[in-house]
């Protein structure tokens, strides 16, 4: 361990500042503008703060929040990792970092060190949308219009850049790996397969896909002969995925509306499925969603509900500042109980869950991956500060599933007829 020492008497430097926080503990390098460093010198990764205003930023709003805006801004820069996969970091950081409260007076030694406009908050990266209670003017939460204007903050991002990180399939849901070296690709349709075998789908069947992305499901689906109407609020998707649906000659069959999913007027579906939708349409409009969707079944249609989940179902539902601010705004996450729950409340008779967690590490994995093969065309696309968003959402995304922080659930629910009669085989039809 390795400390510089302050360059004014009586004022503690960054790197003190940091010792003071850790208790001497920093399993990184850590680097400062104003000279300071500390942590092991050979550590094989660290932090360099390179400005004031990113001291600003992670003074003025501690925790993941203040670090994501100084690393966004440039202000903070990492090493030893590529900044599209900063896994690595993450998990040395998760298991060797701690942080401990100082008693007052070293807390009041730390802000006369920082100096008095380090702790006045300035304006965030423009990558940041304002906080819940201040979008208000888009309507409230889990309104159509606020909705729509959640979806386009994260899916009308480019689509050039999603075809670089999510690979051909355009797919930004959790996968489904056969093995541990199938491909990213070859996972995409093996998910797309098990979605399409648990619904029971076949030629000259009806499927609704609800938040249908680029239309995967969708053209998957009418690849097979099912007729299928795919809806998204977002316009990018609906109209990339609509050219890719004409392009393979699927338009007869397939169909992506830039509509909200409240807004499809029609009704006896066979299937729907809702593949990564749930997560944004907030947990007390759960009610309301399930009626929708059980409204638009025929007597005997299935649903399958596949979304990203709590280990439990009492932890609060919303996102953490971070995700809220910079990747899904007003995005709720709760257990896979609640969602049971609301389902068999609304009349549908769940027949199976599973939960692919370890799936979704995969599918991160793969994905940063293809940001690290792809950053410099991602950065022209985009910006620099919008790729490190998404390096560091999908990077600490797959850890938080990795350390079962996170769960991924499929539920498998049936409109019952009117005496009952599920219309399903005596015992699970589809296999793994």
């Amino acid at each position: 361990m390795n400390t510089t020492t302050p360059t004014t008497p009586g004022k503690m430097s960054l790197a003190e500042i940091i010792d003071v926080l850790t208790r001497g503990e920093m399993p990184l390098r850590f680097t400062a503008y104003d000279g300071s460093s500390t942590g092991p010198d050979d550590a094989p990764y660290g932090l360099d703060l390179k400005t004031p205003r990113g001291a600003t930023y992670i003074a003025t709003a501690p925790g993941d929040l203040g670090m994501a805006r100084a690393y966004v801004s440039g202000d903070l820069d990492i090493t030893g990792v590529h900044p599209g996969d900063p896994y690595e970091l993450f998990k040395v950081l998760s298991e060797d970092m701690h942080l401990h409260r100082p008693p007052a007076m070293t807390v009041a030694s730390i802000m006369r060190s920082l100096g008095w406009e380090r702790l006045r908050p300035i304006a965030p990266p423009p990558q940041e949308t304002l906080p819940r209670w201040r979008r208000v003017a888009e309507g409230l939460r889990h309104s159509k219009t606020r909705d729509a204007e959640s979806i386009h903050h994260h899916y009308d991002v480019s689509n050039a850049f999603y075809e670089k990180v999510l690979g051909p399939s355009m797919t930004y849901t959790c996968a489904a790996y056969p093995t541990a070296d199938s491909t990213l690709e070859e996972a995409q349709e093996a998910k797309y397969q098990l979605v399409f075998d648990k619904l029971g789908l076949e030629s000259g069947m009806r499927l609704l896909d609800v938040g249908c992305g680029w239309g995967g499901m969708v053209r998957f689906a009418a690849r097979r002969g099912v007729k299928v109407i795919g809806a998204t609020l977002s316009r990018e998707q609906a109209e990339w995925a609509q050219k890719a649906i004409a392009d393979e000659g699927l338009s007869e069959l397939a169909e992506v509306r830039f509509s909200d999913y409240r807004d499809v007027p029609e009704r006896g579906f066979d299937c729907i499925s809702s593949i990564g939708m749930t997560e944004h349409i907030g947990v007390a409009n759960y009610p309301s969603y399930f009626a929708t969707l059980f409204d638009r079944l025929r007597p005997g249609g299935r649903l399958l509900n596949h979304c990203i989940t709590r280990p439990d179902n009492h932890a609060k539902v919303k996102a953490g500042a971070f995700i809220d601010r910079y990747v899904f705004p007003d995005g709720e996450l709760t257990g896979s109980g609640r969602i049971i729950t609301e389902m068999q409340n609304i009349g549908f008779d769940v027949r199976h869950e599973e939960n692919l967690r370890e799936h979704y590490a995969l599918t991160l994995r793969d994905w940063c991956r293809n940001l690290v093969e792809n950053w410099d065309f991602c950065v022209n696309e985009v910006g620099e500060g919008t790729a490190r968003v998404w390096g560091l959402y999908m990077a600490g995304s797959r850890l938080g599933f990795e350390r079962n922080g996170i769960q991924l659930h499929q539920v498998l629910a049936v409109k019952p007829g009117e005496d009952g009669d599920a219309q399903v085989p005596l015992r699970p039809w589809w296999s793994r």
